[in-house]
């Protein structure tokens, strides 16, 4: 499903939708698919929730397409959290939203492929693009933080275009290095850590996401 910059009028009539998580916390969906009206829905509700700092909230944290909120039961109660959520989403349209403000532009200089980035051969081929084609494209691709996740300070970029909606591998890779940036459907991942992974690694760079000896440990 890829609704571009467009949200379906059908899709809206569906969502946001609210659902409990635990016995503490209530999950705001704006989509079941990444796109990209519902990745702004679920910035830019996160940013409101956190200026309003609600008694009780204890967290807001977005996903692709999606807002998670943790309460406290002593601050304020499962039906009063779900009345103000439910009431705080029809008060504007949120896949129309203005991005958060004070974000920072960021240029990072990569090496795709070689022995560095071993992978960009083959997602390029399943792009249908030649190597040099690639590289061209997704080094002028401006991109932004989808979300932050699987380790600490590791962000999901995109959206790229739609011929980058390729699967991720069968089989892991058993380490992508620090700073490795891997790519499938439609996004890259800049890994923070050292780990195993199924996205194809294309690029290599020297930044470091997550910095925990930092005052500021996370980068983006």
């Amino acid at each position: 499903m890829d609704f571009g910059t467009d949200y379906p009028t059908s899709e809206k009539r569906r969502f946001p939708q609210l659902a409990t998580i635990g016995l503490t916390g209530l999950l705001v969906t704006f989509s079941d698919a990444l796109n990209e009206p519902a990745n702004r829905a679920a910035l830019a509700f996160r940013a409101w929730l956190e200026t309003e700092n609600w008694p009780g909230v204890e967290e807001t944290t977005t996903a692709l397409t999606s807002v998670y909120v943790g309460f406290d039961p002593r601050g304020i109660d499962h039906a009063t959290l779900r009345t103000r959520l439910e009431d705080a989403l029809n008060q504007q349209d949120w896949y129309a939203s203005p991005l958060p403000r004070n974000r920072r532009l960021w240029h990072i200089p990569t090496v795709f492929g070689g022995p560095s980035a071993p992978q960009l051969d083959q997602a390029a081929s399943l792009a249908g693009l030649s190597a040099a084609e690639a590289i061209a494209q997704l080094s002028t691709q401006q991109v932004r933080v989808l979300t932050i996740g699987y380790a600490p300070g590791q962000p999901y970029l995109g959206i790229l275009p739609q011929q980058w909606n390729i699967p991720r591998q069968t089989e892991l890779t058993k380490q992508v290095p620090v700073g490795a940036l891997t790519i499938a459907v439609r996004q890259f991942v800049l890994f923070t850590a050292a780990t195993p992974t199924g996205w194809r690694h294309i690029g290599q760079t020297a930044f470091r996401g997550f910095q925990p000896e930092s005052k500021s440990p996370f980068m983006l």
